[in-house]
C-alpha cells in the first residue's frame, strides 16, 4: 500500500484512518493535538484486534511508547510496509474511521 492509498476522514481539526493487518490496526492521524500535526506531520499507534488497547511494536515504536509522531508521507509508508512484514499479512483499509 502506497501513501497516495490511504483514504482519510475527517477527524477533530484534521484527518485520520485505520489500517487493518490481521490481529493488528494501524491509526495514522494527522490534526493539531497530535505529535507533528501542526506542522503538517502525521502520528501513527498500533491497536489490538479488539480496537481497545494501544501496543508496543518492536520496529514500529519506540520501547515502551504506544505512539509514534512527526513523520511524513514517507515515513508513514515505510511502517506500513514493517507492518507488513511483521504480521504477513496485506493491509486493507478500515472504513469510516
Amino acid at each position: 500500500m502506497k501513501f497516495d492509498d490511504i483514504k482519510f476522514d475527517n477527524y477533530l481539526d484534521g484527518v485520520a484512518t485505520r489500517i487493518n493487518f490481521g490481529h493488528l490496526n494501524l491509526s495514522i492521524v494527522k490534526h493539531s493535538g497530535s505529535y507533528g500535526g501542526e506542522k503538517g506531520l502525521y502520528e501513527i499507534g498500533v491497536f489490538d484486534d479488539g480496537n481497545t488497547h494501544m501496543v508496543e511494536l518492536p520496529g514500529i515504536t519506540e520501547d515502551r511508547d504506544t505512539v509514534k509522531g512527526f513523520l511524513n508521507e514517507h515515513e508513514v509508508e515505510s511502517i506500513i510496509k514493517k507492518m507488513v512484514t511483521a504480521t504477513g499479512t496485506n493491509p486493507t483499509q478500515i472504513e469510516g474511521t
